[in-house]
């Protein structure tokens, strides 16, 4: 049997720890010198109008220079960095843009001559992902010889893990990531990223462990600085050390299954080689889950609260990102809004399949999705939808005060609040670096 390699490497030096985790797992001699290289980081959130946690959440710019480097060093002329990161508008050319700047990766294209580009300003290509199945790819991707996978190594609230395959959702369109958050339970979010991988082309993949994130896979997570980086030319195998390292075996992580299965693997790791640090040494549980109370109708900090008057349904696999960001904020308005006195008996649903508990005088659709799937609902006394796609803040604020809940506009007016209170976790604390964020100056 041929075994995978992966390696697993403490990172400790700038350029050298990502040369060794590459070398170690058998370096980029399938890459002949002509070759096109995509290189693919991951950038899922990004807004311009605050500081924002990054640690845990955005690939370092760290391993991008380091690994543009090492493809330069191998006589790669012809790279790419693109990401399509998940923004409200698929259209937004200035935030993209930010965030490269911002990340360095114009830099990299002054210093090196790499190519950038935000996949939503090129052409997608119609891939057949199963016999039922189609999911819009970026043809810039598709068309290359090779991928560089450059995905975070952290958790994700809805599918355990967010690692190689996952970071290539960043490569569909719009309509295929709604897509993928289906109310089918036999073709689900966890089926849905497991085909993610199958059309790419020959693929090298380096999980940024440099910070971890708990409760991931976006800010609202804990980030952990760990100095890890675990490298692969096979993804799955990669993904299944990534998970084992943030403590889930990769029977416990469902898309992970769903892959193993269409490509005849086994997942006790017996066809896989690790080299360098052994995972149970550097191993390390992070929860995935927001924890909600037994009901699965309040998060458990807001029962804690005291919190009565309201049913707000934990998410579930059909609410997509963009509405799970909306999602978060409303959480947070309504925490801050509450004054000791119950709510006026709401309940607020979401995703795709969700529906009313009988009785509620007042049930609010939190998109499009749920509201079209609930409007001739006749079980509550009034329907109160967000609708959408994704949907408007201040509509969400609307919502809310209809609902009687009196919660501040400055949330909705402002949501980068919200991020505000994400980074005061991390002042003060050295460990986290905005320089990990930055291309070194020549």
């Amino acid at each position: 049997m041929n075994k995978s390699i992966v390696s697993v490497v403490r990172y400790e030096k700038p350029g050298e720890s990502v040369r060794t985790a590459v070398q170690r797992s058998g370096g980029l001699d399938l890459m002949p010198s002509g070759s096109k290289v995509f290189i693919k980081p991951n950038v899922v959130f990004w807004t311009s109008k605050t500081d924002f946690p990054k640690w845990g959440v955005v690939t370092t710019s760290r391993v991008v220079e380091d690994t543009v480097v090492l493809l330069k060093e191998h006589g790669i002329r012809h790279i790419t960095i693109g990401e399509g990161p998940a923004l409200p508008r698929p259209n937004d050319r200035e935030t993209p843009a930010r965030a490269f700047r911002r990340l360095g990766y114009y830099d990299l294209k002054d210093r090196y001559g790499v190519r950038v580009i935000n996949t939503f300003e090129h052409p997608f290509e119609r891939i057949r992902v199963d016999d039922n199945a189609t999911l819009d790819f970026s043809r810039e991707i598709l068309k290359s010889d090779f991928v560089v996978n450059l995905p975070v190594l952290k958790t994700h609230a809805q599918t355990v893990v967010s690692l190689g395959i996952k970071n290539l959702k960043g490569t569909i369109d719009f309509d295929s990531r709604k897509k993928c958050h289906n109310a089918d339970p036999g073709k689900d979010l966890h089926y849905m990223v497991s085909r993610l991988f199958l059309p790419m082309p020959p693929m090298f993949t380096l999980l940024d462990g440099i910070y971890t994130n708990e409760r991931g896979p976006n800010t609202d997570g804990k980030a952990r600085r760990t100095n890890l980086l675990v490298a692969s030319w096979d993804v799955l195998s990669a993904d299944m050390v990534g998970a084992k390292i943030l403590g889930y075996s990769p029977s416990e992580v469902p898309y992970i299954v769903h892959a193993a299965r269409e490509k005849k693997k086994p997942i006790d790791f017996s066809d896989i080689e690790v080299v360098g640090e052994r995972m149970e040494d550097v191993a390390a549980h992070h929860d995935f889950a927001f924890p909600y109370n037994q009901a699965g109708t309040l998060p458990l900090s807001m029962e804690k609260m005291g919190i009565t008057g309201l049913a707000y349904r934990k998410y579930d696999l059909t609410i997509c990102t963009f509405c799970s960001r909306l999602n978060r904020l409303m959480l947070m308005a309504i925490a801050s809004a509450w004054k000791g006195k119950p709510f006026p008996e709401v309940e607020v649903l979401s995703g795709k399949v969700m529906k009313p508990t009988p009785g509620r005088k007042k049930t609010i659709l939190l998109g499009k999705c749920v509201s079209e799937s609930n409007r001739r609902d006749e079980g509550t006394r009034e329907m109160i939808p967000i609708k959408g796609c994704p949907p408007d803040p201040k509509n969400a604020y609307k919502a809310l005060i209809r609902a009687g809940i009196d919660v501040d506009p400055e949330w909705f007016d402002h949501p980068e609040k919200l991020q505000q209170v994400h980074m005061k976790r991390y002042l003060g604390k050295p460990e986290f670096d905005e320089l990990f964020y930055r291309v070194a100056p020549c």
